[in-house]
């Protein structure tokens, strides 16, 4: 009875364990979990509304909206971490809260830009959903967050150099045009738990696509 027992605990365990959850449009990648290419792409992949006469299916965006929208994107589009002001950033952020996005725990050295090994599988399947097919071609805001452990400045400077970091590396392996490639740094300015300021969830690089094919270069 007690090695069914156990049997029973255990395979309850891995199943609460395995995978990532999805939920509205955001994967959350946290500690231990493998993400994999497939998740990428769905987290990142625009949703595909049916098309139905006479009936409007999900917010309405006004033409003059979308064209301001990508104006702001062109200005954007190629410009280093560092030279984005606090106003674009808060821009970036507004325009992306209703994107498609995905968060990603990548662990860096310790006070440092260089990607820990244990995180390059997630990079590199990152790297493999952005060059899919369903992809390729859109633009990609690559957002550093850290803690609120130290400084603003300290963060925010670490925050910048660490999604310069990813941007370097998916341009250098898997030839990702660098101005298909947004970075922005928030330091630890947008806590993803607030309640909890010093916790691993607020360390992650958030990936969005911005799903304007038309201004991206081809």
């Amino acid at each position: 009875m007690f090695d069914i027992t156990a049997k029973n605990l255990a395979a309850l365990l891995s199943v609460a364990t395995i995978g990532a959850t999805l939920a509205l449009g955001t994967l959350d990648a946290r500690a231990g979990d493998n993400v994999t290419e497939e998740q990428i792409l769905r987290a990142l992949t625009p949703e595909k509304r049916p098309l139905t006469r006479g009936l409007s299916i999900g917010p309405k965006v006004e033409p003059a909206a979308n064209a301001a929208e990508d104006k702001f994107v062109q200005t954007i589009r190629g410009r280093s971490t560092r030279s984005l002001s606090s106003a674009e950033r808060e821009e970036i952020a507004t325009i992306v809260k209703d994107k498609p996005k995905i968060d990603l725990e990548i662990n860096f050295d310790y006070n440092s830009a260089e990607i820990n090994a244990k995180s390059l599988p997630s990079v590199q399947a990152l790297g493999r959903a952005l060059t899919n097919a369903d992809l390729k071609g859109s633009t990609f805001v690559v957002a550093g967050h850290t803690d609120a452990a130290g400084s603003d400045v300290f963060n925010q400077d670490l925050s910048e150099r660490r999604a310069e970091a990813i941007k370097r590396y998916l341009v250098d392996k898997y030839g990702i045009n660098g101005s298909d490639l947004v970075t922005v740094g928030y330091g630890k300015g947008k806590l993803k738990d607030p309640s909890q300021p010093l916790a691993e969830v607020n360390r992650r690089v958030q990936v969005v696509n911005m799903e304007n094919k038309s201004t991206a270069s081809k």
